[in-house]
Order: C-alpha cells, then sequence, then structure tokens
C-alpha cells in the first residue's frame, strides 16, 4: 500500500498534514486529483514535518497573544461620551460596534462586535462591566464609563 500526505483533512482518512496509507487507486484516482493528498517522499515527508511544526507554532503564538490581550483589556477602562437628557438617557444608545471601535482606538486590539457580549445597547449614563471574547474560552472583562457630552 503506498502512502500519502493529506494536504487538506479528508474525514475517513484524518487532519491535514497525516501520512496515512491507502490503496493505489484511492491515491491515484480520487485523492491527487481533488489535491487532498500528495504520495509520500522524502522530500514531502519532510515538508510535511516542517508544515505541521510551523502550525503548531502559529496555534501557540496565537494563544500567547490572546493571552496578553486578556490582561492589556482587563486593566483597560473605556470613556465614552454621548449626548444624553437631563435625566441620564441617552438619546442613541452605545452598542457593541461603539465598543469595538473604542477598544482599537484605545488599545489597537481588532475585536468582533460579536464577540462582545452586551445583553442589550447601553442606553443611560454609568459605569458597566462589559465581557468580550478574546479566543479559544478565554475572556476579558473591560469597565466601561459612558458620560454625557
Amino acid at each position: 500500500m503506498p502512502t500519502a500526505i493529506l494536504l487538506e483533512s479528508v474525514e475517513a482518512l484524518g487532519e491535514k498534514g497525516a501520512v496515512v496509507d491507502v490503496s493505489k487507486g484511492y491515491l491515484r484516482n480520487y485523492l491527487i486529483p481533488r489535491k487532498l493528498a500528495a504520495p509520500a517522499t522524502k522530500g514531502g515527508l519532510q515538508e510535511a514535518q516542517r508544515r505541521v511544526e510551523a502550525d503548531e507554532k502559529a496555534a501557540r503564538d496565537a494563544v500567547d497573544r490572546a493571552q496578553e490581550h486578556v490582561a492589556t483589556l482587563n486593566k483597560t477602562v473605556l470613556t465614552i461620551a454621548q449626548q444624553a437628557g437631563d435625566d441620564g438617557r441617552l438619546f442613541g444608545s452605545v452598542t457593541t460596534q461603539d465598543l469595538a471601535d473604542a477598544i482599537a482606538e484605545a488599545r489597537s486590539i481588532t475585536i468582533d462586535r460579536r464577540k462582545i457580549h452586551l445583553d442589550e445597547p447601553i442606553k443611560s449614563v454609568g459605569t458597566y462591566m462589559v465581557v468580550v471574547e478574546v479566543g479559544d474560552g478565554l475572556t476579558a472583562t473591560v469597565k466601561t464609563i459612558v458620560t454625557e457630552q
């Protein structure tokens, strides 16, 4: 049986970068034409190993960067000025997009607005603790002060 290196994840065989044994016909007629696998040569195996190591390093770097962002965001205090009436109610509201823009401006950290957990838009002046999802299971709490403009 020939050995193949998977270029993409294949449900029945394994994940991307895995070295698997497959039948000659399956490799020649299905995997290679669809660019799902390549024959395992000596150079190909070395390249697959380097690619796997690079992917693992990139994943570790992403986790480290996310932890740094969590530490930074936990220390962040955002001040957002909005027009408000005499009773402290805002004429508009502070949405997740407003918070994402404020974080990007204050700390140069790009956060997707869908990762900011806010039950409903902020509609009155005050101090709020907003939960921001930074990475896989990593969350930060950003203190947000909404003031009258």
